[in-house]
């Protein structure tokens, strides 16, 4: 796109929602979350059967798998839980986009739950695969879990929000042979959290994201079906996205339209876009006016997250 047709979307974009009140532009930080280690219990579940093909063990991040990060203490009340996919353009796994999340959630009495996930070369139906039956077992486990099967949400960064935001806008999108509660528990997410995300596989994509996933020599069709901005409806999620207006990795242009898609289907968003930061921040501790995003998510969540009586 022209950079003259750019500042236009640009400035046409931050019209839009802040005309909305939903985005927000810091000039000076929020206060700081605190986020003390938490006291957790860890237990993992593997996506899926030792023997199913889709059991791939990768050299580095091993089996695709659920890390829990459960906050101690024993309770009636049933928990939300979060599902995390951490971003790597869909070629690696980036560790700071994992963990801390899951700490930070638990810290909110909240259950985190780290995605391990295929990454290249594998075919693009096995991430999504995997996203999917992670939501769908924490549902069938959720009477075990004490977890609110109403309340499973979906976290993503960079190409882990595109993962996020595809199960998000299509959670039917393939049922996959090897997951037998496809077609009987859902895997649509009750709430969605997208840090500085891919969204569009077309205009401002991040080509490396998008050839990892579906090949150099995807067609229009598919590109298409996997710009998420183009897949949502009334029945998305409510989404929370942040960004920086000057990321260099992926264009804070695909944050824009997924808002403004949400604003089009009357879908509860929160948009905070900050003025400067670079691609991968994650919690941005590093970064004074940055990491207020964090308490922002918090009191975003506040009121759904609560524990509920079982």
């Amino acid at each position: 796109m022209a950079s003259k047709n750019r500042r236009q979307f640009l400035k046409d974009s931050s019209l839009l929602v802040g005309a909305l009140g939903l985005a927000s532009l810091p000039a000076t930080a929020a206060p700081e979350t605190q986020n003390p280690k938490p006291k957790v219990v860890r237990k993992t579940i593997n996506l899926w059967a030792d023997k199913s093909p889709n059991n791939q063990v990768h050299e580095k991040f091993g089996r695709p798998r659920l890390e829990l990060f459960i906050p101690e203490g024993t309770t009636t009340q049933k928990r939300a839980a979060i599902v995390v996919c951490p971003g790597g353009g869909y070629r690696n796994l980036a560790p700071h986009e994992g963990q801390p999340l899951a700490e930070l959630f638990a810290a909110q009495g909240i259950v985190g739950a780290v995605l391990t996930y295929h990454i290249s070369p594998e075919k693009h139906t096995l991430p999504y695969a995997d996203a999917c039956r992670a939501i769908r077992l924490l549902r069938n486990q959720a009477t075990e879990l004490n977890i609110d099967a109403a309340r499973i949400g979906i976290m993503g960064f960079s190409a882990g929000g595109h993962l996020a935001a595809t199960v998000a806008t299509q959670p039917e999108l393939f049922k996959d042979p090897q997951d037998n509660l496809a077609g009987k528990v859902s895997a649509r997410p009750d709430r969605v959290i997208l840090g500085y995300p891919v969204i569009s596989f077309q205009e401002f994509a991040h080509k490396g994201s998008a050839e990892a996933l579906l090949g150099k020599d995807a067609d229009e069709k598919l590109l298409q079906q996997f710009s998420n901005d183009q897949q949502v409806t009334a029945q998305n999620p409510p989404a929370f996205l942040f960004h920086t207006a000057d990321d260099a990795g992926v264009p804070v242009e695909n944050s824009l339209r997924f808002a403004a898609a949400c604003s089009k289907n009357k879908v509860p968003f929160a948009l905070h876009v900050y003025p400067h930061g670079r691609h991968g921040v994650g919690m941005a501790l590093d970064n004074p006016a940055l990491k207020s995003w964090t308490t922002l998510l918090v009191d975003w969540l506040a009121e759904w997250s609560q524990p509920q009586k079982g």
